[in-house]
Order: C-alpha cells, then sequence, then structure tokens
C-alpha cells in the first residue's frame, strides 16, 4: 500500500467519491449522475486520480466517451479504505 497516494485520496472528498464510484469502467458523465457532482469537479478529479496512476482511461483516443477504470493501485486503496 502506498501510503501517500491513500492519503492523497482522502483528502479529497471528491477524489474518493469518484474513486468508490469506479467499480465499472464509467464516462465522467455517467459519473457526474451518479454522485450527483458537477462534471468539471469529477474531470478534475479524474485528472488527479490519473496523476497518481490510480485511474486510467482505457480509451484515450476517444474524444467523448472516454471510459475510466481503476488502476490495480486505486483498486487497493478501495479495498483498503471499504474493510
Amino acid at each position: 500500500m502506498d501510503w501517500e497516494k491513500y492519503a492523497f485520496v482522502l483528502r479529497g472528498k471528491t477524489r474518493l467519491k469518484v474513486l468508490l464510484a469506479l467499480n465499472k469502467p464509467k464516462t465522467p458523465t455517467q459519473i457526474s449522475n451518479e454522485l450527483k457532482i458537477n462534471l468539471a469537479q469529477v474531470s478534475r478529479a479524474l485528472k488527479e486520480l490519473s496523476d497518481y496512476n490510480l485511474v486510467k482511461c482505457i480509451n484515450p483516443n476517444n474524444k467523448i466517451g472516454r471510459l475510466y477504470v481503476r488502476t490495480k493501485d486505486g483498486s487497493e486503496i478501495v479495498e483498503f479504505y471499504l474493510k
């Protein structure tokens, strides 16, 4: 477990919610609608989580309908958080 990444996720309520919501591949719009959070906030959280290698886009060449999933590190954090 990378404790710095874990602490980074916990410091941001939106980052934590977005990471938890990625139980399957989802678009930013799907996450926004599911969590009732502004799309700009979701996009920013995805960018931050991506910078920390906690989520990744699985179809980066698409301009519309990009799908995001948790990485191994992201899944590890979620599993630990939910214990």
